[in-house]
């Protein structure tokens, strides 16, 4: 089996055409969060912003984020692992969405005055999951960021979606720290990862009428350079694997079975790792995500 180390997302419609962000009109000034320095083509969807996730002057990360939704479809990132624990740090807003000639620096969250009006029209805010029954779950996690400064650039509401605890504290932070020990123990340079979030087929599912909640979540990761003598349980792995998580413990299974023999406070809320086409199929099926893997990935 010969493996590259090439694979190039095309995403088709999600929520209607593509809109050029205030941030960034494709991703230009921050490339260096996708492997190989390309992010996902062919996107033509409406309301869609792109955005450079910038911190104290520096890039840290990068989201696709939908206004009407109110909730990002991807973050894309560099995975690190943290050097500290996770930071008690205040909750941000993206002020370019508010207006083009905001500063392009995330901001903390301002007291309700009119520039929170003005946010919320635009963006999540934190009253939106206030007694929601969901938990504001990272895209990219902080724990998947080395420095402090790293950290704390993942608390903004446009690197969160609706999840609930049973996947955020429970199966889908495990599958996090997974993905952060495969790294540790045996990749060799950068490890690429993105994770999105996969709405319900059909109906409006939001909490307070504004946030849109996902049925699924889902990651895949690259390690284009990796150990040459993993152990034969791991090379399945290598240079590339996926997983879906189930956020809603009454849909169906035909995606993610549900194990009936866990804890009951998570169970409904199982995470399936699968082959990166596989995550494909299912993309392509849900989403209408095509997933074009060039230069032979299997």
């Amino acid at each position: 089996m010969q493996f590259s180390t090439g694979a190039v997302f095309l995403l088709l419609p999600w929520f209607g055409g593509l809109v050029l962000g205030e941030i960034s009109n494709d991703f230009s000034q921050c490339l260096d969060f996708f492997y190989n320095e390309t992010p996902p083509k062919g996107i033509n969807a409406a309301g869609y912003t792109p955005i450079c996730q910038r911190f104290k002057n520096r890039y840290h990360f990068v989201s696709l984020y939908h206004r009407q939704h109110r909730a990002p479809l991807y973050s894309a990132y560099i995975l690190s692992p943290a050097d500290g624990k996770r930071p008690n740090t205040t909750w941000m807003y993206e002020p370019q969405l508010v207006s083009p000639n905001a500063t392009p620096v995330m901001q903390p969250f301002p007291v309700p005055n009119q520039i929170y009006r003005d946010v919320k029209k635009s963006q999540a805010v934190l009253q939106d999951y206030k007694n929601s029954g969901y938990t504001r779950g990272h895209l990219n996690p902080s724990m998947h960021q080395k420095t402090i400064e790293d950290r704390e650039a993942t608390f903004t509401l446009t690197n969160i979606v609706p999840q609930r605890k049973g996947s955020n504290i429970a199966t889908w932070n495990s599958l996090e720290g997974e993905v952060l020990k495969r790294f540790k123990d045996f990749c060799k340079g950068s490890m690429y990862v993105i994770t999105g979030a996969m709405p319900y087929k059909s109906g409006a599912h939001k909490i307070n009428n504004r946030v849109s909640v996902p049925e699924y979540m889902w990651s895949a990761y690259c390690c284009p350079s990796y150990s040459t003598s993993l152990p034969q349980s791991m090379r399945s792995f290598f240079p590339t694997y996926a997983a879906v998580g189930r956020n809603d413990r009454n849909s169906g299974q035909e995606i993610v079975p549900v194990d009936p023999n866990v804890n009951p406070s998570v169970r409904g809320y199982d995470v399936r790792q699968m082959p990166l086409e596989t995550l494909e199929d299912i993309l392509a099926q849900r989403l209408a995500i095509v997933w074009f893997v060039r230069s032979g990935l299997l």
